[in-house]
């Protein structure tokens, strides 16, 4: 397995852990469709949340947080439409898109040792990172 598959599969189960142990439900891990994935569907109450994962390594060119591009948002939505047709029991629930980005501080070894959880690295969650926007899909 290559070592950015890895770390990516690695967050995803971080950032589940994470919005599970802040009283979300994970409602499916990985949705796919035509138009592109989502990492993450969490629920909460009567709102769903789409989540995108992101982890990056130290770089030159920005953190975690700065790489969802304006395609990656206008994929989501569109993946998000598909999730609501395929799973109608959501049709009444809010939604919103948010973003968990993981940070590590140190570059890791291209075959990590001990797994990721030795690894020091920040978490933030961008809570309505982007919004739903239909012009922004049609484009």
């Amino acid at each position: 397995m290559q070592l950015k598959h890895a770390i990516g599969q690695w967050a995803e189960q971080c950032a589940a852990r994470y919005l599970t142990a802040h009283d979300f439900a994970l409602v499916q891990q990985n949705f796919h469709s035509r138009s592109g994935e989502i990492d993450l569907i969490v629920q909460k109450e009567r709102e769903l949340i789409f989540v995108e994962v992101k982890a990056r390594q130290p770089t030159q060119w920005g953190n975690a947080c700065e790489v969802v591009t304006l395609s990656k948002q206008r994929k989501m939505m569109h993946t998000a439409l598909v999730f609501l047709q395929q799973s109608p029991q959501f049709e009444c629930y809010s939604m919103r898109f948010d973003v968990i980005c993981i940070d590590f501080l140190h570059p890791i070894a291209k075959i990590p040792q001990h797994g990721f959880l030795a690894c020091d690295y920040d978490l933030a969650w961008i809570e309505n990172a982007f919004t739903f926007d239909e012009n922004l899909i049609r484009l």
